[in-house]
């Protein structure tokens, strides 16, 4: 069994590796490659081992290769965390999630292959991993004491952050949703141009996957404008804290690689590592916000 010591570095492992898990299912989505082994989980092709390995197949079994390590690192993470911090009020919720969510994302991973869901469903795919990658990251900063290392019980938060923080952590949430749906549907390259769907025309979009197109834009722009808010403000009412003030000026950056990736990833034609760029920053943004939480619930409040 590991010591505590030990099991920072196991926290860490298992952060990074519910990362890649996070891209590479966002890989496996863009290139194609759902199908790479046909309709058999976890066989691939009806064997363990098939004999034709193409880019598709590689990337696919590499996915689910790195999805059954996170399984496996997931649990042991949890079971010594139990032991080790399971004093910590946030630890058996947090040990719960990381659980619960990754077994959810494989069973939906699992019967998109065996019996190829809609792109609503299978949307849903990239949010349920997003939770299961969050709950693992907020386990490692408590395994680390990071709450207790910026006092997190001595900031004093008012309503309007906290209100603001969990309202923008639930939207984003369906921000990320009308993405995922953006590329499943293969909507990605519906409009031409950005930030305007055909070039020089203000005009409502024509077809379904216009309107999906437009509807992620839209839902993308509401969030920039509301993080741009809430950063202005922690940092005018809270910059005597480095944690808000810092914290949420980190936010706001990912916020804006998010939205030029977004762009980028239209002018460049779906470049295949910008799309990559762009899944990996919203995950990371969406990890911070859920931190940003959990200081909330163990600060002060002051009305």
């Amino acid at each position: 069994m590991l010591n505590e010591k030990n099991l920072k570095w196991l926290s860490v492992f298992t952060t990074v590796l519910m990362l890649f898990v996070q891209i590479g299912g966002a890989l496996v989505t863009k290139t194609g490659s759902a199908d790479g082994c046909g309709r058999s989980w976890p066989l691939c092709h009806g064997k363990l081992m098939p004999t034709s390995i193409p880019k598709e197949t590689l990337i696919e079994l590499a996915h689910r290769g790195v999805s059954g390590l996170a399984l496996l690192s997931v649990t042991w993470l949890v079971i010594l965390s139990m032991k080790h911090i399971g004093h910590k009020r946030e630890t058996k919720l947090l040990c719960f999630m990381s659980m619960a969510f990754i077994f959810a994302q494989a069973l939906i991973g699992a019967a998109a292959v065996v019996w190829q869901q809609n792109s609503f469903i299978l949307a849903l795919h990239f949010g349920i991993s997003l939770i299961s990658y969050s709950s693992v990251f907020l386990l490692m900063l408590l395994i680390f004491e990071v709450d207790q290392k910026f006092d997190a019980t001595k900031l004093i938060i008012k309503n309007p952050l906290r209100y603001h923080t969990v309202g923008l952590t639930s939207f984003i949430y369906f921000v990320i949703y009308s993405g995922a749906l953006v590329r499943h549907t293969k909507a990605s390259l519906a409009c031409s141009t950005w930030p305007l769907c055909q070039p020089g025309q203000f005009q409502l979009p024509q077809n379904f996957y216009e309107w999906v197109q437009m509807s992620h834009r839209t839902l993308a722009l509401l969030l920039f404008i509301w993080l741009a808010y809430i950063t202005y403000h922690a940092v005018k009412n809270y910059a005597q804290y480095r944690v808000i003030k810092y914290g949420y000026l980190t936010a706001f950056i990912l916020i804006c690689l998010q939205v030029t990736t977004g762009a980028l990833t239209i002018f460049s034609g779906l470049n295949l590592y910008i799309a990559l760029l762009h899944a990996l920053f919203i995950t990371l943004l969406f990890g911070l916000l859920c931190y940003f939480i959990l200081l909330i619930s163990r600060a002060k409040l002051r009305q």
